[in-house]
């Protein structure tokens, strides 16, 4: 199995990114995600099922509207109960890289990865986009420049 260091850096070399959890609450964890993803110049694309723009951003209403899903990693940012359906919807559409944020899984979303082939592409086991990142994208940097 990939090690998690080995699953931040494969998530964070897509081109494209998207976020389910974001909304027009500013101080929730899936809003600050989507923020961190703005403020690095990342293409990013919000899912929501009802607003069609968030933090001036077009979104689409779920992760079948993606328009190319299998260059697109994932960050989730939902109650697990919600993270377990995108997790199949994201497996069925070939996402390459999950994220699933602190506290946006549980036993159930675990069980689902590890039996559905999915490990060595999804972190779910306490890792966060938001104190992570930047030193994985340095790592990444660094990485390159050493080659």
């Amino acid at each position: 199995m990939a090690t998690s260091t080995d699953k931040q850096k494969f998530f964070l070399t897509h081109k494209k990114y998207a976020v389910v959890g974001a909304s027009t609450d500013q101080s929730k964890w899936g809003t600050k995600i989507l923020h961190w993803y703005i403020a690095r110049d990342k293409h990013v694309t919000p899912i929501h099922p009802t607003n069609s723009e968030l933090e001036g951003r077009r979104t689409v209403k779920s992760i079948d509207e993606l328009p190319s899903p299998v260059e697109t990693a994932l960050s989730i940012i939902t109650p697990a109960k919600i993270t377990i359906k995108l997790l199949e919807q994201a497996k069925a559409k070939g996402i390459p890289a999950i994220w699933i944020q602190p506290g946006a899984s549980d036993k159930d979303c675990a069980d689902y990865i590890t039996n559905n082939g999915m490990a060595d592409y999804v972190l779910w086991q306490g890792e966060c986009l938001w104190r992570d990142g930047d030193g994985v994208l340095r790592t990444i940097a660094h990485e390159r420049a050493s080659m």
